[in-house]
């Protein structure tokens, strides 16, 4: 319709009109735009999806067999590869660079695309870096499996493997430069705050780690020192920069409501990049090494709460009035539930850290809990909720059941709930009891096998939830989702409801 087809009324109503129907056409150039944006990039990202849930379904394998060897240490221990000391790294590592670093560069390449606004460019590159990271990965497990690990928690992987990841991730960042060098519009989101520093960050703390401990080794100690340091900063500069400029973007879009602050945001990430970077030191207290080196990480980790309150204070405000769409929406209520979750995972952080707890906690169950807390209560949820709002615009299809969406919600959050409450309350006991002089040391680790065995209970709700994930996954990846004019809500009656007055 143009201003000519109008019918006749007041010079108010047809400025109104006019208005009217010059934001219509506005929003159908948005759409368009969008959709040849999601175009572009609907192969890489599927790769990087369809990569990154292969490997969280192998990872979850090999966590269930992990858990299960912590209590029944006899179990196929006659078979070398099966041994617990090579299952466990190569479930970490599966983990962290199968699972996790593929699920979070896939969403970070579709939001640097949407946010950009720009058509993906060279996506052979992206392409071929997920080529190349799936088999730096699969080379990487091959050999922990086959007793070629370096000893050096989250760096397992073989040299031959960390030379191929690291091409991959020069693939990928070199796109990322590029999308971002190429954007339209003057305008830089906090998202994208984060994941260029995500992508940024990444290369030094891997290049950082690898020159320290394999090309000229630092001495003694210090490599302990440098092992946790890449840890830590892996958790907070790679995944927590993309789980939280994943946040920033989900929550706002669902809700329709922009950041409630944007000054908060910048304090946010400016105090974050300063103070998680010094992290990592803290997890030697009592260790053979300087005392301000530990004193300073323990500092900086306190600190942190100030990135963590500002974060949550703008999610809060942000969501404020909103609450209720939790009910309805699977990537808020995902996304919600890492936020909360990265709260909550800060918080123990700082309390694990402090000299009178870390006494206690050091070399118990406590530490992995905390570590499995950041890895999947805060990011993993996070990228779930993702992949909830993404795959649909990539595929043309909604997702095809709101039952098995809160299947996989539930599952996943009693699952780890679970697994994190087992891991915490039995490191604490076994800190205290390792703590008493009056007991030996096989009765303060018999101690543990309870909670031992609940947390295998918990792999079970984990591993139910992943392949119900993988299979929903699956079906809208083979072009079997719900054709749909609105998205998948988890009330079924409320989407009913919507779809008969549409």
């Amino acid at each position: 319709m143009t201003p000519a087809d109008l019918p006749l009324r007041a010079p108010s109503d047809v400025t109104t009109a006019q208005t009217s129907t010059t934001d219509v056409n506005a929003g159908d150039v948005e759409r368009v735009e969008r959709a040849l944006i999601d175009a572009s990039t609907r192969v890489p990202v599927l790769m990087f999806y369809t990569s990154a849930i292969a490997w969280l379904l192998i990872g979850t394998l090999l966590g269930a067999f992990t858990s299960i060897r912590m209590h029944t240490p006899d179990w196929l221990s006659n078979i070398s590869f099966l041994t617990w000391g090579r299952v466990r790294p190569a479930h970490m590592n599966v983990m962290v660079y199968g699972w996790a670093s593929m699920a979070g560069i896939g969403t970070a390449i579709w939001l640097m695309a949407r946010l950009c606004r720009t058509t993906l460019r060279h996506p052979l590159l992206l392409v071929a870096g997920a080529a190349f990271w799936n088999l730096g990965v699969l080379l990487g497990v091959v050999g922990i499996l086959g007793g070629l690990s370096t000893g050096y928690q989250w760096l397992e992987f073989p040299p031959f493997a960390a030379i191929v990841l690291f091409v991959a991730y020069t693939l990928v960042v070199s796109w990322a430069v590029l999308m971002f060098r190429f954007r339209r519009g003057d305008n830089i989101y906090i998202t994208q705050w984060y994941l260029l520093g995500a992508f940024l960050w990444f290369p030094w703390l891997y290049a950082a780690a690898h020159i320290m401990l394999f090309i000229a080794p630092v001495q003694g100690v210090l490599q302990a020192a440098v092992n946790w340091w890449y840890g830590n900063n892996l958790m907070f500069l790679w995944f927590g920069s993309l789980a939280l400029g994943t946040a920033y973007y989900m929550i706002p879009k669902v809700t329709g409501r922009p950041v409630y602050s944007y000054h908060l945001a910048a304090i946010g990430f400016w105090t974050y990049a300063l103070f998680a970077s010094w992290t990592g030191m803290q997890r030697l207290v009592d260790g053979p090494f300087p005392a301000w080196m530990v004193t300073v990480s323990i500092a900086a980790m306190i600190l942190t709460i100030i990135p963590v309150a500002t974060v949550g204070l703008n999610h809060h405000m942000t969501m404020r009035g909103q609450f209720g769409l939790l009910r309805y929406s699977p990537t808020l209520r995902f996304t919600v539930f890492g936020a909360i979750s990265y709260t909550i995972f800060s918080a123990v952080g700082v309390l694990i850290s402090l000299r009178s707890v870390a006494r206690f906690v050091h070399f118990t169950q406590a530490s992995i809990g905390y570590t499995h807390m950041g890895l999947y209560a805060f990011y993993t949820m996070i990228m779930f909720g993702s992949m909830y709002y993404i795959v649909p615009r990539l595929v043309g299809r909604e997702w095809r059941s709101a039952s098995l969406i809160k299947m996989h919600f539930w599952a996943s959050a009693y699952g780890i709930g679970l697994m994190v409450l087992m891991l915490l309350v039995g490191g604490f006991v076994q800190g205290l009891n390792m703590d008493d002089p009056t007991m030996a040391f096989t009765e303060s680790t018999q101690s543990v096998l309870p909670y031992l065995r609940g947390r295998s209970l918990s792999g079970i709700l984990l591993t139910v939830a992943h392949f119900i994930f993988a299979y929903h996954f699956g079906l809208m990846l083979f072009g079997l989702g719900r054709t749909a004019s609105v998205p998948t809500f988890l009330n079924p009656r409320e989407e009913e409801a919507l779809e008969s007055r549409l």
